[in-house]
């Protein structure tokens, strides 16, 4: 497993100060592997949940196994004030974010009702409305310091637009042009903007039993969180504009793409 202490002890030099990490959805699932990762190179986190049992554990174990400054901040994202509500504590605890990880997200594999519709709501706050604010409020900081880094979560979904993941695929595809966007107006500051779209990864975010996960690790087709970090994060630290990791990646979209939509109409009617 790759260590990124260097990196961050290289910031620590350039900067004069520990970075510290803001990572969304970091008390379980990916955001949980970001803030490991991050807290054993020596970053300070603040982690940010709607699971505040779950947060509370998480920030007094990482502190005390890594010996770094802990911040839990017990918020619900998914609200039209959320990114600023969050900036603003921020700004009120004198907490100068360094390394954004905007990681919050949730899945749901259902045709778009209107029994569905406030999951949709509650989708396109926490994947878009949200996302949206944050890196922008705290980029603009970073700009005016010279330095920072920000890393959004998309997925390989953002090319896959197929029935069930409706608003899912539609609002990956948003992160990822909107994320590579920023990029390039970032990058004359000394600011890097990464966005990361990875296939499936074994958590607990798809809803799928156990041993079918686990078969997908073993052939190849899920990845596990810590490879996934671990690729992400070195894509963070080299500044790469767009983090497509695994073979899947290749080879899927193209094969989707070229499915014929009587096909696809198919496949829907059965598998929904």
């Amino acid at each position: 497993m790759k260590s990124f202490k260097k990196n961050v002890d290289k910031l620590k030099t350039e900067w004069g100060k520990t970075p510290l990490a803001l990572v969304t959805g970091g008390s379980s699932g990916m955001g949980l592997r970001y803030a490991e990762r991050l807290a054993e190179a020596g970053c300070d986190l603040l982690l940010v949940s709607n699971q505040q049992e779950a947060l509370e554990t998480t920030a007094a174990d990482l502190q005390s196994r890594y010996g770094v400054d802990v911040v839990a901040r017990f918020q619900n994202l998914a609200t039209a004030d959320a990114a600023d509500d969050l900036y603003d504590f921020c700004k009120g605890n004198n907490l100068e974010v360094d390394i954004l990880i905007s990681n919050a997200g949730m899945f749901f594999f259902k045709e778009l009702t209107d029994e569905n519709e406030p999951r949709m709501t509650t989708m396109n706050a926490l994947h878009v409305i949200t996302p949206t604010r944050l890196m922008v409020k705290f980029g603009n900081d970073m700009k005016r310091r010279g330095h920072g880094f920000m890393l959004s979560v998309s997925s390989m979904a953002a090319r896959l637009p197929v029935p069930g993941i409706t608003t899912y695929s539609a609002t990956k595809a948003y992160l990822r042009s909107f994320g590579k966007s920023l990029s390039y107006e970032m990058r004359p500051y000394g600011v890097g903007m990464t966005t990361v779209c990875p296939g499936a990864i074994a958590t607990p975010l798809y809803g799928l039993k156990p041993s079918l996960m686990n078969f997908g690790v073993k052939i190849g087709v899920i990845g596990t969180p810590e490879w996934l970090v671990g690729r992400a994060l070195k894509g963070m630290f080299r500044k790469r504009r767009i983090v497509s990791p695994g073979f899947m990646n290749v080879y899927l979209p193209p094969l989707i793409a070229i499915l014929p939509n009587g096909l696809v109409d198919y496949l829907w009617r059965k598998f929904k």
